[in-house]
């Protein structure tokens, strides 16, 4: 039997519900994509957080950041954006020896640049604003993992406008995935059973 991990579509689990072949393997991931992938986020320290991480994720795989979030939340003191604003080169100089996080100079230094802008974005709006002012009409509506975008229209704006507000590590690639992990687009697979579950888009087989 082929590995669950190489199937395009939906894979059904022990439970009887259908996941992508991503989150049907491995339990970590089954738990965050069961309960988290793609629900709302629309508070300032949530996405924050969340724009941080893409960026840390870049060139690994989620599994990796994810497993290594407890750590991240404690060394950026549960990625408050006061708090880590403040932070100096002996703070990243003591981060780079956080072994329980990814230790890249450049990305430690980033989220203390992102904690900056997010604070400057407030009397603009806020982050929060700004991030769910790119919500799209529309939203895709894959059967297979293939048929899942990984950047729109939307995603490269929307990763202009964070470059122009001074954040760092936000491309279109990585805003889409920001997209998807907050609830801006449903990527759920048409037959998972998380389909159409964050409220803010229908599942594709009603009107």
């Amino acid at each position: 039997m082929a590995d669950a991990r190489d199937t395009d579509g939906v894979v059904v689990g022990p439970d009887g519900l259908a996941r992508p072949a991503w989150a049907a393997v491995d339990e970590l991931l089954r738990e965050y994509y069961d309960t988290e992938w793609g629900m709302p986020v629309r508070d300032e320290r949530g996405l924050y957080e969340r724009v941080c991480l893409e960026g840390f994720q870049g060139g690994l795989s989620w599994a990796t950041v994810l497993r290594k979030r407890p750590a991240f939340r404690a060394a950026f003191h549960d990625f408050d954006p006061d708090v880590v604003a403040r932070f100096s080169e002996t703070d990243v100089t003591r981060l780079l020896c956080d072994t329980g996080i990814i230790r890249n100079r450049r990305k430690i230094e980033g989220t203390v640049t992102n904690a900056r802008a997010t604070l400057a974005l407030r009397d603009a709006g806020g982050l929060a604003e700004l991030i769910w002012s790119f919500k799209p009409d529309r939203t895709p509506e894959p059967t297979t993992f293939s048929e899942i975008p990984t950047q729109s229209a939307e995603s490269e704006a929307l990763s202009k406008e964070l470059k122009k507000r001074g954040f760092k590590f936000v491309g279109p690639t990585s805003t889409y995935a920001l997209m998807e992990a907050v609830g801006l687009v449903d990527t759920h697979l048409v037959d998972s059973h998380r389909r159409g579950t964050s409220g803010i888009w229908a599942p594709a087989h009603l009107p």
